[in-house]
């Protein structure tokens, strides 16, 4: 069981990671004035150093307040429940790596209609691909959005 006062301690040390880091890419693009004006690592720059502060003080306010924040941030019924839309969501991601955007995104919309959603599967199939073929006409066609292809879309020559 994840207890309220560990997960908001994690949060903001995770936080205050991100904006450090925004912080240093920042630096390498330049921060200072010139002639023309501030330098393009400006902004995310003190976004970054905003957001590091910001954790820096929900991470005090955790420490302080520890012995309030004692009840259960997450128990196994709510982790199983964490565990089902994330299990499939980075299948996802490693499918867009294999197969490419579009067959990742049939099969993904496919699967998770069918087995958590409880559709037929002829009807998430449809879906699927019909939701996979719209985006890549207006991804790829309309937008002119190019998005990681797969075997089956070169097999196709819709590269």
């Amino acid at each position: 069981m994840l207890m309220r006062s560990t997960a908001e301690i994690g949060t903001a040390l995770i936080t205050a990671g991100l904006g450090i880091a925004a912080m240093v890419g920042a630096l390498e693009f330049g921060i200072g004035w010139s002639s023309s004006g501030p330098g393009p690592g400006a902004f995310p720059f003190y976004m970054g150093l905003l957001v590091a502060c910001a954790s820096l003080v929900n991470l005090a306010q955790a420490m302080i307040g520890r012995c309030r924040l004692q009840e259960a941030f997450l128990n196994g019924e709510q982790a199983l429940r964490v565990a089902a839309f994330m299990g499939p969501v980075i299948l996802f991601v490693i499918a867009t790596l294999l197969l490419g955007m579009y067959v990742a995104a049939a099969l993904y919309l496919t699967l998770t209609m069918w087995l958590q959603g409880g559709y037929r599967l002829m009807l998430s199939a449809l879906t699927g691909i019909g939701a996979a073929a719209f985006f890549y006409v207006v991804l790829e066609y309309l937008f002119q959005v190019p998005l990681p292809k797969g075997p089956l879309e070169a097999a196709f020559g819709l590269y």
